[in-house]
């Protein structure tokens, strides 16, 4: 009979070693790359995303946009709201008036760390809501209407 792994378990020994590189790397923000974990440790896609689903269970780790794992830090605060209501706050929190130009996609996705294509989605709930006036390709898209509480909450 030959020898082979026990694959039982093997989810967590992986998540132990990136629980371990999470702890020796303070400056350390997202997981690595699901191909380098089954790279390094010869396993499954599933059996990588088990050992990130442990540590989603610990608390140490969630999913970001674009398929990435973020870490997560004790005591860091992370705005977990959905990205529309993030885009939004930028209204106030710069303090926008009505018809003032408003960020592009780009700039957006460089601030929050995410695809165009996400910031899109989110920029068309705000146009459709009446809050930001329609860009299009080659326009500025300008702020409609100044979110009020509720609308934010």
């Amino acid at each position: 009979m030959s020898q082979q792994a026990n694959p039982r378990g093997t989810f967590l020994k992986i998540a132990d070693s990136v629980k371990r590189k999470i702890e020796d790397d303070p400056d350390m923000t997202e997981l690595p790359p699901l191909a380098e974990v089954m790279s390094d440790h010869k396993v499954s896609r599933g059996v990588a995303l088990r050992a990130f689903g442990v540590l989603r269970q610990e608390g140490l780790a969630e999913p970001a946009p674009g398929g990435r794992w973020r870490v997560v830090r004790t005591g860091a605060g992370v705005d977990r709201r959905p990205l529309d209501q993030r885009i939004a706050d930028i209204i106030t929190a710069e303090g926008l008036e009505v018809g003032e130009a408003f960020p592009s996609a780009s700039a957006l996705a460089d601030r929050f760390g995410v695809s165009r294509p996400t910031v899109g989605k989110a920029l068309d709930k705000l146009e459709s809501a009446g809050v930001l006036a329609e860009g299009g390709q080659g326009k500025v898209r300008t702020v409609r209407a100044v979110p009020t509480r509720e609308e934010r909450s």
